[in-house]
């Protein structure tokens, strides 16, 4: 069988793809399993700075592969989860490229349907061409999102959008994206645009880029109190960190800084 995700490293940009090409990486089990697993191969590589996450072929990902999940109890097993587990195997295979302590550049083309869109959702950032296709497409099969959608379409949307592109899976293109707010730049070309922001943000500490997502991630829905909190505890670390020490000398200096190894996360 085809591995069903590559992760090649150049220059401290992981280039994950979505390999399944002939189906429009479509989601079966190998592939919902992979995507599951391959975050924390990543996250234990702390030469990577930055993921780019993208599909091989004609498309992202066009969602669930129905015609795959023909084992019922499979399916409903896969729902479940211990007490201590905050996801499912579903949710994890999202949620993971999320909780990656570097930054996740989805760039998107082609399809983008369902499960493949909570997935693109799961990143920091996404760079799409402006026709490619969207639609929280859970809704044609009568179905809501399942993969971590209820909280990173929150996060993007006001309500009653998210409503609507639930209930009527209504397909959009990249442009139309933008304007709802899913993507963060429509472009001919976004492989270069993310590439560029890639190259960006290794210039930045890899410990403030970890500390930044931690920081937003844990608290947008929390109260001033909570937030506050979570912020003096992460800036702490950061202030006693090798990296804010290399970045003072190098500011001070005028010179670029010459970051270590990744701490946090």
């Amino acid at each position: 069988m085809t591995e069903r995700i590559t992760v090649e490293v150049v220059d401290g940009i992981a280039y994950a793809t979505l390999n399944r090409p002939d189906k429009l990486n479509s989601l079966d089990f190998p592939m919902i399993e992979a995507m599951a697993s391959v975050p924390a191969k990543i996250a234990a590589d702390k030469s990577i700075r930055v993921v780019i996450l993208k599909g091989a072929g004609k498309a992202f990902c066009a969602g669930i592969d129905f015609a795959s999940f023909k084992d019922t109890k499979k399916v409903l097993t896969s729902f479940a989860k211990l007490p201590v587990q905050s996801t499912n195997l579903f949710q994890k295979c999202c949620w993971e490229w999320r909780e990656l302590p570097v930054p996740v550049i989805a760039v998107t083309h082609g399809h983008c349907y369902g499960g493949g869109l909570q997935l693109a959702l799961a990143a920091d950032f996404r760079f799409t061409t402006p026709d490619c296709n969207y639609s929280v497409m859970e809704g044609r099969w009568g179905l809501i999102p399942d993969m971590t959608g209820s909280v990173t379409l929150r996060e993007l949307l006001p309500m009653d959008l998210a409503k609507r592109l639930t209930m009527t899976a209504e397909i959009f293109n990249g442009a139309k994206a933008k304007e709802y707010g899913l993507a963060t730049e429509v472009s001919e070309d976004p492989m270069a645009a993310a590439e560029a922001l890639a190259k960006e943000l290794i210039q930045r500490s890899p410990d403030a880029l970890a500390a930044t997502k931690k920081l937003f991630h844990e608290t947008w829905t929390e109260s001033p109190r909570s937030a506050f909190w979570t912020e003096s505890v992460l800036q702490a670390r950061l202030l006693t960190g090798k990296n804010h020490r290399i970045a003072r000398s190098a500011g001070a200096k005028k010179e670029l800084p010459k970051w270590v190894k990744r701490t946090l996360g």
